[in-house]
């Protein structure tokens, strides 16, 4: 018997974490100006198509950024309105529409999620200002812990930036956009 439901792994404490926090944006344009002000580097402008496959206790999904490149990631992550960690793995794949196909018909797929990313670097932060499609305008923010970093500290440093990007509490969430789009209502077609 195949237990399809099952994603976990025996070898956590050794996974790459970020601290991640992500918000509703009211005003993007801002947003891009202090990204920019802020950023080392960008905007660099990723189209991505996010597949997710059902999993036990994590998230699992398939990454496709063009016909000849995607990722499978695995992630672990609480659904907290705050910052928190999120330990992954992730598998590079130069055809991303085959291991789709084939993940697909072994686990089904839970949802998918379209969004234009602008991707902006400051120090060991990732700042994405994400376009979802179905949804509208986030700021998302990853921490990438250095190796022996606390995620105490990772967490200083996304409050920090979330003040520079006057995110206020009620502008936190919690869950992820695969999340958001599952519980908005079905439309119906007439």
């Amino acid at each position: 018997m195949i237990v399809r439901e099952k994603c976990t792994l025996s070898f956590e404490s050794t996974m790459p974490t970020n601290i991640e926090i992500k918000a509703v944006l009211t005003d993007r344009a801002a947003a891009e100006r202090i990204a920019a002000r802020l950023s080392d580097t960008g905007p660099e402008v990723i189209e991505q198509e996010d597949h997710f496959f059902p999993c036990e206790s994590v998230r699992l999904k398939l990454r496709i950024l063009a016909s000849d490149s995607g990722e499978l990631i695995r992630y672990d992550r609480s659904n907290l309105a705050e910052a928190r960690p999120s330990n992954y793995l992730i598998a590079r794949t130069s055809d991303p529409h085959v291991l789709l196909e084939i993940l697909t018909a072994t686990l089904g797929q839970s949802g998918s999620v379209k969004k234009t990313r602008k991707l902006y670097l400051v120090g060991q932060t990732r700042i994405h200002i994400d376009q979802v499609e179905g949804l509208g305008d986030f700021l998302e923010l990853e921490v990438v812990l250095r190796p022996g970093q606390s995620d105490a500290e990772g967490k200083t440093i996304a409050s920090r930036l979330l003040s520079a990007f006057e995110i206020n509490q009620h502008q936190l969430l919690s869950d992820a956009y695969i999340d958001l789009l599952q519980r908005q209502p079905r439309q119906t077609r007439s």
